[in-house]
């Protein structure tokens, strides 16, 4: 899945606190451009999980859904993955729901609780992986045509809970 391996390239990067931008992540929404984000992006500060996840795809060679700076435009993306399986394909996109949005990003492991590590950008302000809770989970999708992969990995250790953000 080189969504996955494109995404995990980008483990640590961040976004630059106050006025100024994080260069890579302006040069994604350029590249992208509005016809694919929905919009014409910025800033690095307006919420960046969809762009990251955008990049990521593309890089793959896919089509990322139209608007895809709104997270929850990513549910209606590809082909449903199922949401009561135990452990979803790795890089699965996953899309949550939270307070005034939602998020994505991209299925890494399952932890003995069911509860999903995720990596994606804009994670406490970065890209890392983290813990979200099934709850939740409002879709997971697979690109259309391409084959799935095998599940996701048991978690091997705790990964930081996002608590709601993100």
């Amino acid at each position: 899945m080189r969504w996955l391996t494109e995404a995990r390239r980008h483990i640590g990067m961040r976004e630059v606190p106050g006025v100024a931008n994080n260069p890579v992540i302006m040069g994604w929404a350029d590249r992208l451009g509005a016809r694919v984000l929905g919009i014409k992006y910025n800033a690095d500060s307006v919420p960046w999980c969809g762009l990251f996840a955008a990049w990521c795809v593309h890089q793959a060679g896919l089509r990322p859904p139209g608007i895809s700076i709104r997270a929850k435009a990513w549910a209606d993306w590809g082909d449903a993955v199922s949401m009561v399986a135990t452990r979803p394909p790795l890089g699965a996109i996953a899309v949550f729901g939270r307070d005034g949005g939602g998020h994505v990003g991209f299925v890494e492991s399952v932890n003995t609780d069911a509860s999903l590590n995720i990596i994606g950008g804009n994670q406490s302000d970065e890209v890392n992986v983290r813990r979200f809770a099934r709850n939740r989970l409002i879709a997971l999708r697979w690109p259309k045509g391409v084959a799935r992969s095998d599940p996701a990995p048991w978690a091997r250790s705790a990964v930081i809970d996002t608590g709601g953000e993100a």
